[in-house]
């Protein structure tokens, strides 16, 4: 389907989704998110919906797995009308606890099946490659091609972690599923053992690879393109695994409206609109992340995804797993800072 056709398609839905909403309103003009995702990351768009559609948005910020469990322990209380998470694997654990509803089927098929929930419970909104960045002045020598090599002596001290990440830990979750627990644990153990330097998030990583504190550390791809725009002299670059690697994995960002909420209509015309032009060319070319639909192309200071062969994975087996994957970490001895 053409861009111009999705878009269409995509305004005519929003319409759509604004009559049944006027139609079924229960008297109430607001809908309330519980964010993962950052104020300065997802905020801007939400005060656009509500200029687009006179529907307030009230939000909770916070770390995406901190709210899931919040929801989760709130239950049928939750006053959450949406959850927005960095992390698929934090969406998957309330789409496995049941406390998900079901998004409009029409808004579900803006989004590849790839990226959004069998069960019709979560959509993915961007994307986003977990790679190595690397401090291109310590490093001599060719990079490894698999983040297997990483336990190697070779990178002993040199490898910056984020045990606490929501990216790392469905990163980890990934690695559970497609090559087993026993294979991940001794990964886990290996990097412990490699003296693997710990940092609490990606932003920490980059800037300590940027300075020449850690030669190379596991992120997100954008952490870097952004240090990049804000310094063209920095010295770090990003590194992409070999084909299909599970270290260069693509995650979605995911949104879900929750089950019971009184404001499924409006929950799908946020979600509608998060996935139309205006929200997607954000994503693009201001959090410099893949956007996920609406024929809106990547920026161009992002290489093309259909280059890269990003190691992808069926998200919704994330949720289920994600406490036993801390529990590995835990295991492991990794800790954050």
């Amino acid at each position: 389907m053409s861009r111009p056709a999705i878009v269409r398609r995509t305004a005519a839905l929003l319409l759509g989704l604004a009559l049944v909403s006027t139609a079924c309103s229960s008297g109430s003009d607001t809908l309330t998110v519980y964010s993962g995702r950052t104020e300065n990351l997802i905020g801007p768009l939400l005060a656009d919906f509500t200029e687009q559609t006179g529907v307030e948005v009230e939000v909770r910020y916070g770390n995406s797995a901190d709210l899931a469990l919040l929801i989760s322990e709130e239950g049928d209380r939750t006053p959450a009308d949406v959850f927005i998470s960095q992390s698929p694997g934090a969406i998957g654990f309330l789409g496995e606890a049941g406390l998900l509803g079901t998004i409009d089927e029409n808004v579900l098929e803006l989004v590849d099946p790839s990226f959004r929930s069998s069960s019709g419970s979560w959509v993915g909104l961007s994307g986003r490659v977990r790679v190595l960045v690397y401090n291109e002045d310590l490093i001599d020598g060719p990079l490894p091609e698999s983040v297997f090599e990483l336990t190697s002596p070779d990178y002993e001290g040199r490898v910056g972690l984020a045990p606490a990440n929501g990216s790392f830990q469905d990163f980890v979750t990934a690695m559970r599923e497609v090559h087993g627990d026993d294979v991940t644990l001794a990964w886990l153990e290996g990097m412990e053992a490699n003296d693997a330097q710990t940092y609490t998030n990606n932003t920490a990583i980059v800037q300590a690879v940027g300075r020449g504190e850690v030669p190379m550390g596991l992120v997100n791809h954008y952490y870097n393109f952004r240090a990049q725009l804000e310094d063209p002299a920095i010295a770090s670059e990003n590194h992409y695994f070999a084909d299909g690697d599970i270290g260069s994995l693509l995650i979605a960002t995911a949104a879900g409206v929750l089950d019971g909420s009184e404001a499924q209509a409006e929950a799908d015309q946020l979600l509608a609109f998060l996935l139309g032009e205006t929200a997607q060319t954000f994503f693009s070319e201001e959090t410099l992340e893949y956007p996920l639909a609406a024929g809106v192309a990547a920026s161009a200071a992002l290489p093309p995804l259909d280059t890269l062969n990003a190691a992808t994975y069926d998200f919704d087996r994330l949720g289920g797993g994600l406490e036993r994957t801390r529990e590995l970490i835990d295991a492991s001895g990794l800790e954050a800072p």
